[in-house]
């Protein structure tokens, strides 16, 4: 080999020599950022279905995503039972009590000029006023002994799984930024770990460039800068789960598994401010599949307190105003319909009682690092070698594109 050619070449073309590890590291660089961005980029489907085009991958596999992270979440973090039992019953009653009056009265004027307008027209105001205040008086009850009921109830009334999924699978937007928010550190570790990879890299291509001035090494250099970089990326978020040393000086812990603690936080916040807010499970409750459920119980407390309440006269009320029956399914409707527009003002109770956030914070702790790295690694782990290939055809290009600078 002649060594004193090569020596000759290098300073000849020092300036290119020396460029050569910058490149690599810009290779590195955009090989990652592209490989992140194809997580995410774009919400939907771009090009020609099925196959020519991409969507990224986190919208794209939402709904199994979605379902692989509730699975996980309610096997070891949630218990349905467990966040109903949160709530006081007769503390939730205080807390309405207020509009809840108001609702009544409204919903009995309502109901009774539906069905006998005449007649309560006709009843002196004092009477009214009686009647309403009778009621207004058993209403915090009723509302207490449906939250008894509901808790006893809670896997027949409310979906939790369902709920979640649906969250999740309705606003794709929101996957992504679950997985955009929770995972930012590694995101920006992967997109900076392409310059000091690629650099290294670069040092070597430099070298064996040198040697053989073959037109083959560039590309072949970029295409290894660019699967190499992104594959070692995408293992050292993850792996090892415990520190370890390398070599006997380079310790290493996974990015994920290292920040465990700040995760955990960000995650049940991230629960609890996106998916299992109190609105989103207040609704699910009343407008879901199970919804009907949820009304046969309010409809059987309606019952039994109205019967609790006539005893004997019963037969008398109903020559006054009709049908008892029909009159309970109208108000159980009026109720169906109404209760939306009034749960705003537990909202604030409800978050406060279940304080999902912590509840997952201390849940969190308790998880195996195979069931913690399953918060994530289904963002990622289908479709890496997508992700790695593309890497490669990118570095692979700007090899190319190297070998017609040194040439020209």
């Amino acid at each position: 080999m002649d060594w004193s050619g090569i020596v000759a070449d290098v300073q000849q073309h020092w300036y290119l020599y020396a460029a050569m590890p910058f490149i690599a590291a810009a290779i590195g660089y955009v090989t990652k950022l592209v490989a992140v961005e194809m997580l995410f980029r774009p919400l939907e489907f771009v090009g020609i279905p099925p196959y020519l085009g991409w969507q990224g991958l986190v919208p794209r596999y939402s709904a199994r995503m979605a379902t692989v992270a509730v699975d996980l979440m309610l096997s070891r973090l949630l218990d349905p039972q467990e966040i109903i039992d949160r709530i006081d019953p007769a503390e939730l009653a205080e807390h309405i009590q207020e509009p809840l009056l108001a609702t009544v009265e409204e919903l009995v004027d309502e109901i009774m000029m539906r069905h006998r307008p005449g007649l309560w027209e006709l009843i002196p105001p004092a009477a009214r006023r009686l009647l309403l205040q009778r009621i207004q008086a058993d209403a915090p009850r009723i509302v207490e002994q449906m939250m008894a009921d509901l808790k006893e109830n809670v896997n027949v009334v409310f979906d939790l799984r369902t709920m979640a999924i649906d969250a999740l699978m309705r606003d794709k937007a929101l996957s992504v930024r679950m997985v955009r928010d929770l995972a930012a550190p590694e995101m920006a570790f992967i997109i900076r770990s392409g310059l000091y990879f690629g650099f290294a890299l670069g040092v070597v291509q430099a070298a064996v460039w040198a040697l053989t001035h073959s037109a083959l090494i560039m590309p072949l250099f970029g295409a290894f800068v660019g699967y190499s970089t992104d594959w070692l990326a995408l293992q050292m978020v993850f792996s090892p789960i415990e520190p370890r040393r390398y070599f006997g000086i380079f310790r290493w812990h996974g990015l994920f598994h290292k920040r465990r603690e700040t995760v955990a936080v960000d995650y049940g916040n991230l629960i609890a401010t996106e998916i299992l807010t109190p609105a989103n499970m207040i609704d699910a409750m009343l407008t879901g599949p199970q919804s009907d459920r949820l009304f046969s119980l309010i409809e059987h407390e309606i019952d039994r307190v109205l019967d609790q309440q006539m005893g004997r006269a019963k037969p008398l009320v109903e020559l006054a105003v009709g049908n008892l029956d029909f009159i309970k399914k109208d108000v159980v409707q009026t109720l169906r319909s109404r209760l939306p527009e009034e749960t705003a003002t537990i909202e604030k109770y409800t978050m406060q009682a279940l304080d999902v956030n912590s509840l997952i914070v201390e849940k969190m702790k308790m998880m195996t690092p195979e069931e913690y790295e399953g918060l994530l690694r289904p963002a990622f782990k289908q479709d890496e070698w997508k992700i790695v290939t593309v890497g490669a055809i990118l570095g692979f290009l700007i090899g190319e594109l190297q070998v017609l600078l040194l040439l020209h």
